[in-house]
């Protein structure tokens, strides 16, 4: 592997409540999720955050979530095929205009948290979320669980298919993500993260929560945004001694 996609979601903080250190990690990225309002974000951190983007050159993506500002996307939420397929339109569609009233184009469609978790394994729930995408533009990538079912339901719906790996989170031994609510779910060292970095894009391969190492063939790694390591564990890979360049995956 010679190059390698690192995004991250980014754009989450709403109104006087502040998410992460954005503009300390847009200097080591490619790609970046842009929150659209549901589970972070507002209208004024969208616009920001899509400003800083175009500036450092990073791809954007939309991150759509379940509506559920005050778990921060983080609970399932019950919805309809109606209402989620509604729910997804709106806020790409929010993102996409404000994109492009700076002169930029929406890449790609990430979903968050327990929408994204839902949709890998729930194959009606990721036909309403991949209709919605379709209906809105057919041409957009989308950046999903490598190995998991939907990587198969959104490439069998024609579209591109970006696997994605995490930095700072544990894997199960069928390749899911240990549930954040369990001990261990998140890699909480700066060594641990750039030791998996390390694992997945040069070995392609993960050490799992109980030590056995899984193949794990990615396009994309995520750090996420609110993670307080983030902006050490990105210029730590830049201070890995590895043939690996960082390039964006949605181009």
């Amino acid at each position: 592997m010679n190059s390698i996609d690192i995004n991250c979601d980014l754009g989450e903080s709403f109104g006087q409540f502040i998410m992460g250190n954005d503009g300390a990690i847009f200097p080591y990225i490619s790609s970046c999720n842009i929150a659209c309002g549901f589970h972070g974000g507002d209208p004024l951190h969208m616009e920001n955050t899509i400003e800083k983007a175009l500036h450092f050159k990073v791809q954007i993506g939309a991150h759509p979530s379940y509506p559920d500002l005050a778990g921060f996307g983080r609970r399932k939420i019950i919805l309809s095929d109606e209402e989620l397929k509604a729910s997804i339109k709106y806020q790409i569609s929010a993102l996409m205009g404000m994109v492009k009233s700076q002169g930029g184009e929406l890449k790609y469609v990430k979903a968050h948290g327990a929408l994204y978790n839902s949709i890998a394994h729930n194959e009606k729930e990721a036909k309403t979320f991949l209709l919605a995408v379709k209906e809105l533009n057919p041409d957009l990538a989308i950046l999903g669980l490598a190995g998991s079912p939907f990587q198969e339901i959104a490439q069998n719906s024609g579209f591109r298919f970006i696997k994605e790996g995490f930095l700072d989170r544990r894997y199960l031994e069928d390749g899911s993500l240990m549930p954040r609510k369990e001990q261990g779910a998140v890699l909480e060292s700066v060594d641990d993260s750039l030791n998996q970095f390390t694992a997945i894009a040069q070995k392609r391969e993960v050490q799992t929560a109980n030590g056995k190492r899984i193949p794990m063939n990615v396009d994309s790694l995520c750090i996420h945004g609110d993670n307080p390591l983030a902006e050490k564990i990105l210029k730590g890979i830049r201070h890995l001694d590895l043939p690996i360049k960082v390039k964006c995956a949605a181009l």
